[in-house]
């Protein structure tokens, strides 16, 4: 087996090797470089101690040389040497009270979390795969090193991030590994807000983003998003709808682009259906005003978890607009336009599309077929430049100022107004036409 390795990493080993110590590339990078991909960062581990390390290279960076890690500056890149470790108690189930340096590889590899990442290699001694991770790649499997349940004890994210490997790398996760998450679920509670939405984040982005159903599957989610475990326990008896609440969500999540703020507003389009929720005589059930509901319940999800305003400000437009009534005409398209600008209606088309996407089949067509032709005006207007905003009427402010209107809020309510008459009547907007039209307007005001 032969892993290419950057020149400045196989340096980084044997100037480790010449002074006497044994060097590795090890985790991820092995991991992909076996699956075929190109690995984002080189770690290296080492029996060297920090302080036998830094003599050695030119450069070194004291990146967390407490746990053993010095970063080597090569050519103005970093990467981080690690000494052989062993590490203490997990007490509060994220990092260990101390570590233990050790000269044994095999010892290091086995405090890792999965066995797809306790694998180690180079070129000398070629591939040092202990537990067997190159078998997991081979099976499609994600299992966790030695007894899951202390895994999981030792950094209840691994919980999250074994779900987020299976999404990423499109892999089933072991039965004793999906065993030991459902009893540890619970200790999820105890891994800061911040690392949790990293590793959601990663998993909504994935190529099966679908795989974020494994947090209800596995009794994580009542702990993260109490509201979104409540859409897979409410059915929809309704001839639109072929899936319960929960399961049309994961199925919209597939059907978007794999932009982060697209795929967390299909992940909480409907998630205020739940509270929504009415059955008439006939039993069909119907969802009145969720889309407000899951804007405000989105929002506030999205503040808990620390998202950044404008991100939130993107989402919760697209989830309270995303059960609007299409109409296949441009003066509607512009008032969209108008509201809430070219973006984010282009936005809302994608998640409108996504919607009818996971519902049943025999209305899809229509429905399709009805947003592709909003999407052609579309693309008409903004070709066209047409009117829908303010910025685009021939007159501004300042014609209004000439004409003896001072006040602020009066100009932007004039301009405001000859924006619908422009989209109503677009040629009208030329400038003798809309200062007509502000002056008929004066004359109107003056004798009422």
């Amino acid at each position: 087996m032969f892993i290419k390795i950057p020149d400045e990493v196989v340096y980084i080993i044997n100037q480790l090797k010449e002074h006497g110590y044994d060097a590795y590339v090890v985790g991820g990078c092995v991991r992909d470089s076996l699956l075929g991909k190109i690995p984002k960062d080189w770690d290296i581990t080492t029996n060297a101690l920090p302080h036998e390390i830094k003599p050695i290279f030119d450069k070194t960076i004291n990146t967390g040389i407490q746990h053993g890690t010095v970063t080597v500056v090569i050519e103005n890149q970093g990467f981080e040497v690690t000494t052989y470790r062993i590490d203490g108690e997990y007490l509060d189930n994220r990092r260990p009270d101390r570590v233990t340096f050790t000269q044994s590889l095999e010892q290091d590899l086995a405090r890792r979390d999965f066995t797809i990442n306790a694998m180690a290699y180079n070129h000398n001694k070629g591939l040092i795969d202990p537990f067997n991770g190159r078998t997991a790649l081979w099976e499609q499997m994600v299992a966790c090193v030695g007894i899951a349940d202390e895994r999981f004890n030792e950094d209840a994210l691994r919980m999250l991030r074994a779900i987020r490997f299976s999404a990423e790398l499109k892999f089933e996760i072991e039965e004793k590994t999906r065993d030991a998450i459902i009893h540890n679920s619970k200790k999820i509670q105890k891994v800061s807000i911040e690392r949790i939405r990293e590793e959601m984040n990663k998993i909504l982005v994935s190529d099966e983003p679908e795989k974020m159903r494994l947090l209800y599957e596995l009794q994580l989610l009542q702990y993260m998003i109490p509201s979104l475990k409540t859409c897979f326990e409410t059915g929809q008896n309704h001839s639109y709808h072929m899936y319960n609440v929960g399961e049309h969500i994961m199925n919209t999540l597939k059907h978007i682009e794999p932009t982060l703020y697209l795929r967390l507003a299909m992940l909480f389009h409907d998630i205020g259906k739940p509270i929504s929720k009415t059955t008439d005589e006939e039993y069909k059930d119907h969802f009145y005003g969720h889309a407000d509901v899951s804007g405000e319940l989105a929002r506030n999800i999205l503040k808990g978890m620390k998202y950044d305003n404008q991100t939130i400000d993107k989402i919760e437009t697209l989830v309270v607009y995303h059960d609007i009534q299409l109409s296949v005409s441009k003066k509607w398209v512009k008032k969209w336009l108008n509201k809430i600008g070219a973006e984010a209606f282009s936005d809302l088309l994608k998640v409108k599309k996504a919607d009818i996407s996971a519902q049943r089949d025999i209305y899809y067509d229509k429905r399709h077929n009805q947003l592709m032709e909003i999407q052609k005006l579309l693309q008409e207007i903004l070709r066209d430049k047409e009117c829908f905003q303010r910025s685009q009427l021939e007159i501004n402010g300042n014609d209004l100022i000439e004409l003896g209107i001072d006040e602020g809020i009066e100009i932007g309510r004039i301009l405001g107004q000859l924006v619908e008459i422009v989209i109503d009547r677009p040629q009208l907007n030329n400038r003798k036409d809309l200062l007509d039209q502000v002056k008929q307007s004066i004359r109107v005001g003056e004798s009422d």
